[in-house]
Parts: C-alpha cells; sequence; structure tokens
C-alpha cells in the first residue's frame, strides 16, 4: 500500500492561501458591488437567527454558479467536502446549511430583483471606464429558455412547482433551397425570453430583460434599447453601429438609432409579395431597387439590368450614392453614351426607410459590421453551456430574472476582475484560469 505521510489532515498554509481553482470565486466577489445589497438583507434579518450569515449563503451561491454546479444539493456536497470552499464563501468550520435553508434565501432574494439590476448596472459602469471603446459596436437577439415546466397546468394555485407565468413562443423560419423550392422550419419553446443587447468586440452584456416565450422582438428590443439611454448614457455616445437581425427590422427602431447617431444594421424582414423590384424615383422607370437594398438601371433600348456601384453616404443630405456600373466598373452597357445617370445617383434615406440605411446594405462594410450580431449568439451559448441554462430546474417568471441576473453579473463581475489582473484575454472565460 502506498501510503503518503502528513502531520495533518488540513494545513492552513498550503491549502487554503494556494487557493488554486477558487481563485475564480474570490476575484467575482471581491469585484462584486454587493454592499448594499448585503446591508438591505443583513437589515432584514435584523437579530434573528444567524446560524448562516447572509454573506456566506450570497458567496456561495456565487461559488455555485462559478463551479457550474446544476442543482443546490450538487453545491452541498461539494460544500461539504471542500473546506476551502467553505472558507472563502464564509461558512468556516460551521456547519453547512441544507436545500431549505437555500430556498429560504432565494425566496427573499427574489424580492429584491432590483437590487440585482442595480449591481448589473454598476458592473457594466465599471466596464465603461476600463475599457474606453466598451460600447462602440452593439448587438441585439433573444434567447428562448424553455420553463422546466412542459405545459400550462390547469391548475391556478401558486405553490413553487408550476409555472404560471410562462407561455408559447412560436417562431417561423423561411428560405429558399438551391434548387428554387421553399422550405419551412417551426420551433416551438413553453418558456421565457432573455432579450440582451451586448458589446459586439467584448461579447459582454450591456443590458437585458426577460419576458414570456410569446413577446415580440423588436417591441422588447424597442424598450431595452430605451434602457440602455437612461441607465447608461455613455454607452449609448460612444455607439456608432447597431445590429440585429431581421426580428428587429421595424422603421420606428430605425429612426430613433439615426436619433442618436447610430448606423442601424438590421437585416430586412421578407414583407413585399408580389413585388420583386420598385422604381426608386416616382414615375421613373429606369432605376429599380429590391427588398435586400440592392438598386439597378435598366438598359432602355434593350431592358438589360445592372447592379448599380456603391458610392458612400452624403450625411449632409441624408442621400445614399450610386455609381454608374460602367463608368465605375467598366461593365459593359449599350447605352451609357445616351444615359442621363452616368453621373451617379443620389436616394435620399426617405424613400425606403427600411431599406435604405447609412450604411449600404449592398456594401461590403455592412456584411462585415452585421456579422458583429454573432457575438449575442456566442453570449447565448456560454450562458448555456457555461451557465446552466441548457439543463435547468426554473419555473416561474421571478426566478428566471433571477438566475438569469446572478449568471450575467457573475459574467460581467469575472470580466471586470480579469481586466484589472491584465488578463483581458481570460475576460470572457468562465472556466479557464488564469
Amino acid at each position: 500500500m502506498a501510503i503518503i505521510p502528513q502531520k495533518t489532515l488540513f494545513v492552513w498554509e498550503d491549502d487554503v492561501e494556494i487557493l488554486g481553482d477558487l481563485e475564480r470565486l474570490n476575484l467575482a466577489l471581491e469585484i462584486m458591488p454587493d454592499e448594499k445589497l448585503m446591508e438591505i438583507l443583513e437589515n432584514k434579518r435584523g437579530r434573528g437567527r444567524d446560524d448562516y450569515p447572509i454573506r456566506a449563503m450570497w458567496n456561495s451561491i456565487i461559488a455555485g454558479i462559478i463551479f457550474q454546479h446544476p442543482t443546490q444539493k450538487s453545491l452541498l456536497r461539494e460544500l461539504g467536502r471542500n473546506v476551502q470552499l467553505r472558507y472563502v464563501c464564509g461558512f468556516g468550520w460551521g456547519k453547512i446549511p441544507s436545500s431549505c435553508n437555500y430556498t429560504r434565501f432565494l425566496k427573499v432574494l427574489l424580492a429584491h430583483e432590483e437590487e440585482i439590476k442595480n449591481i448589473f448596472q454598476s458592473l457594466v459602469e465599471e466596464l465603461a471606464l476600463l475599457l474606453p471603446d466598451f460600447g462602440e459596436r452593439l448587438a441585439i437577439d433573444s434567447k428562448s429558455i424553455p420553463s422546466f415546466a412542459k405545459k400550462k397546468n390547469k391548475k391556478s394555485k401558486l405553490d413553487g412547482r408550476r409555472d404560471l407565468d410562462a407561455d408559447l413562443g412560436i417562431k417561423v423560419y423561411k428560405g429558399t433551397r438551391e434548387d428554387g423550392t421553399a422550405w419551412e422550419k417551426v420551433v416551438k419553446c413553453f418558456g421565457y425570453k432573455l432579450h440582451l443587447i451586448v458589446d459586439s468586440k467584448y461579447e459582454l452584456p450591456v443590458a437585458y430583460e426577460v419576458t414570456k416565450a410569446s413577446s415580440s422582438d423588436v417591441k422588447e428590443g424597442e424598450k431595452l434599447f430605451e434602457k440602455v439611454i437612461g441607465d447608461a448614457p455613455e454607452i449609448i455616445e460612444r455607439c456608432s453601429y447597431f445590429a440585429g437581425d431581421k426580428g428587429y427590422d421595424s422603421t420606428k427602431f430605425m429612426d430613433r438609432l439615426y436619433e442618436k447617431e447610430i448606423h442601424p444594421i438590421i437585416d430586412t424582414r421578407a414583407l413585399w409579395k408580389d413585388e420583386k423590384l420598385r422604381p426608386v424615383f416616382e414615375g421613373q422607370h429606369d432605376i429599380y431597387y429590391g427588398e435586400c437594398g440592392s438598386v439597378y438601371c435598366f438598359e432602355p433600348e434593350n431592358g438589360t439590368r445592372h447592379l448599380m456601384c456603391n458610392n458612400g453616404y452624403d450625411k449632409g443630405r441624408g442621400s445614399l450614392r450610386k455609381a454608374c456600373p460602367a463608368h465605375k466598373m467598366g461593365i459593359s452597357c449599350n447605352s451609357v453614351e445616351n444615359c442621363k445617370r452616368t453621373g451617379g445617383i443620389r436616394i435620399p434615406l426617405e424613400t425606403d426607410k427600411r431599406i435604405f440605411t447609412s450604411i449600404d446594405r449592398s456594401s461590403y462594410k455592412w456584411e462585415r459590421e452585421y456579422k458583429n450580431r454573432t457575438a449575442v449568439e456566442r453570449v447565448n451559448g456560454r450562458l448555456d453551456v457555461s451557465f446552466g441554462f441548457e439543463n435547468h430546474t426554473i419555473r416561474g417568471k421571478a426566478k428566471m430574472e433571477l438566475r438569469c441576473g446572478l449568471a450575467l453579473i457573475v459574467m460581467l463581475a469575472l470580466a471586470v476582475g480579469r481586466i484589472k489582473e491584465k488578463r483581458p484575454d481570460l475576460m470572457r472565460s468562465l472556466v479557464k484560469v488564469a
């Protein structure tokens, strides 16, 4: 038998000072601006029993998120066998809480959701101070999160076992295959939606909201944007580009972005039914545009169509400039000598504000900026895999809001900590140790 001699079972210098994997927890707890919440909860407890201190309970919940424990029981087992974790959380050699203690503590936290949002906002403001370009490029998207309950329950009594808040959300995806045939995919989700605005460079959240699964993306997106304007005006002042998929295609939304001098990079929905092209100038039939934003000129002699070239944006006139393809690209055109459009054209954005945007939809720049929208998908992926939303046991909107808020403040706290440690390469990592 291989026996390893040791003087004691537990040596403080060896086991606690060298924290190893607990370094991430220490980092998050040091950065988290939670003092106001702790004072509120401690004042509420008053002189009652303090077997399990408020701060220790809160720290252990943060630990459960960082160490990816899917359930309270999993976290309790870890606390029971890991004395280092108990000390870092604040339980020391004392006894650890039970599941019912956590249930009661979470009920108390549910009544202070606004303070969780204040912590989130404080961390966003700190990131804005640490990163001068934080918020320059924003992106928006929503994420469906199924409830642990599978469907609506006929019983309407609130007892913690059934979900009375969730509803059914349906998304229909349509497209055309290479052979020209149409396809359609219907995705259903009974649960909720997490609406996120993120910084697309750093892939960190700027604002969030949890709604029922059936809520409209564009309406909630408009509300969330207004929330950022109110809560983080410095982010809006920095923002130059705002990306979103076709779910946020709205003239009203884009007008609001223009008011804040932000370029909208939002895909268009297919709303035209029978039309494929529309004339750019009323009463003139030589220049047409499509719903995707492409502009075409037609030869008057034979009707041959040519794609006009991008030529920038005239901010003073609020117009897109389009150049003659024969002059710009050398494309053969039989009518070039008699054409009135050889000097190019200007298309006011007012012609069709859904289609014509300050960054030309048919330009390489628009494609490049639109790719930044996928930053939200990567944040959603981290929430699913690293933060446990792929396999959760949450029922009820209040619990879902709390769980999303806790995950996002941990995400931001670790990012702030890594930046202050001069390790910005790890700011998006939940599991990697510096």
